[in-house]
């Protein structure tokens, strides 16, 4: 079982020296990413209550990770909130659509933290994708998931009017989404399964994707396709084990989007040579 001081600990990573802390001091960008990132996935949802301000605040604390990743759906009424799943049941003491509520009515909507969650948590309201905009934009690099397109012009709004559009990836299983995104102004994240990565050409997204999110389980070939494609940032998701990740990154992938960060960052990785400075995108 994983517990609270596994999350909270900073302990060293012998591919690319210590895990690289973020820096609560300065405003972050992407561009001012280390080497190798790894990425608290819905706030790394084996260690905290998944897509929870309480989680993605500790997952900040922690230290361990460079960038905080939550999903996006949007209300009846045009508010986009935090939820990764269409329906309220697995996660909330509620039932239904998200979509189907106004922002009045997700007020009273609870997170049911998990019991297997190490820790004490309370059930707190889900937040809005402006609060989490508000409460962590600058301070580290954001991922968003928007699952619902239609959420897409809400988003670039909410980015820009904060002056986020350099530390923010909105993220998409759809190209034309993505690219949508780019017109827009965003850095835009594509990532794509296993299945649909046997035949994918990435290099043909180089122009309008920021960020190629990658299926872990994918052939070798595959994510060698992907760390070739021309694409400067290429991070495999979901890995929660020391060996996936060290298989991830000797593939050449230079992130790691994870559900256990404090687990894999307090475990060296093996047999991954040294990298240099990660490309710019040109």
């Amino acid at each position: 079982m994983l517990t609270r001081s596994l999350l909270a600990g900073v302990l060293s990573i012998s591919l690319a020296g210590p895990v690289v802390p973020v820096d609560l001091g300065r405003r972050v960008a992407a561009g001012r990413l280390p080497q190798i990132v790894y990425v608290a996935h819905r706030g790394g949802a084996l260690e905290v209550p998944e897509n929870s301000m309480a989680g993605l605040a500790a997952a900040l604390r922690s230290g361990v990770v460079q960038v905080l990743d939550f999903d996006t759906r949007i209300l009846r009424d045009g508010t986009v909130v935090v939820m990764h799943d269409a329906t309220l049941e697995r996660t909330t003491g509620r039932a239904g659509r998200v979509r189907n509520l106004t922002r009045g009515e997700w007020r009273r909507v609870r997170l049911r933290p998990g019991s297997d969650l190490p820790g004490r948590w309370r059930p707190e309201h889900p937040p809005t994708a402006a609060e989490v905009l508000d409460r962590f934009g600058g301070r580290t690099v954001l991922m968003l998931e928007a699952k619902d397109p239609d959420s897409l012009p809400g988003l670039a709004r909410l980015i820009q009017e904060r002056g986020l559009t350099d530390s923010v990836f909105v993220n998409t299983n759809r190209p034309a989404v993505a690219r949508e995104a780019h017109r827009r102004g965003l850095m835009a994240q594509l990532w794509r399964s296993a299945r649909q990565m046997r035949h994918d050409r990435p290099a043909e997204w180089r122009d309008f994707v920021d960020l190629l999110d990658v299926d872990h389980e994918a052939r070798d070939e595959d994510l060698r396709r992907a760390a070739a494609s021309g694409i400067p940032r290429v991070w495999a998701h979901t890995v929660n084990t020391p060996r996936d990740r060290d298989r991830a990154l000797r593939l050449g992938c230079n992130g790691i989007i994870t559900d256990a960060p404090g687990l894999l960052t307090s475990v060296p990785a093996r047999g991954v040579p040294q990298r240099g400075a990660m490309p710019r995108r040109v």
